[in-house]
């Protein structure tokens, strides 16, 4: 089953929308398209960057640094393997 696609409008500036187009012919692909994937990436990148924020704001609180991530891999593996 395809997913349901809503229309929608958004308004782009027209020397954006020719860059677009551009590179879509280029591709060989359709501009919405183009748009979709690029929305896609924007958005993934940005749940990432909000993960990364999470993982520097817990870092602070708990006074590590970059300095621990070695010791602490070190740490954390160790206690994964069996008997040891």
């Amino acid at each position: 089953m395809k997913p349901r696609i809503e229309h929608n409008s958004i308004a782009v500036p027209p020397s954006l929308v020719a860059e677009i187009k551009a590179a879509a012919d280029e591709e060989k692909r359709s501009g919405e398209e183009m748009l979709r994937e690029a929305i896609e990436r924007y958005l993934r990148n940005r749940r990432w960057q909000r993960i990364f924020a999470y993982g520097e704001e817990r870092a602070r609180a708990l006074g590590l640094s970059e300095e621990d991530i070695p010791r602490l891999l070190a740490e954390s593996r160790g206690e994964q393997q069996p008997g040891r």
